[in-house]
């Protein structure tokens, strides 16, 4: 897995956990919802400045998008 596939993943995991929809967390992030979902899908990469936006929405630290789960 590629460090896109992982951050996308990552994204789509936390907000799954939190129960937020791509919606909400397009909206909590000041984004648009079909670019939260390139993210998710690894159809994009996401610049630092959008990972510390939805990070923050996510309530949860950047480095947290890029950690490796198991």
């Amino acid at each position: 897995m590629n460090l896109r596939e992982r951050v996308g993943l990552n994204i789509q995991n936390l907000r799954n956990s939190r129960g937020l929809s791509q919606e909400q967390l397009a909206l909590a992030a000041d984004m648009d919802r079909s670019y939260v979902s390139e993210i998710e899908l690894a159809k994009f990469s996401a610049s630092l400045d959008v990972l510390e936006r939805i990070a923050r929405a996510l309530e949860v630290d950047a480095k947290e998008l890029l950690n490796e789960r198991g």
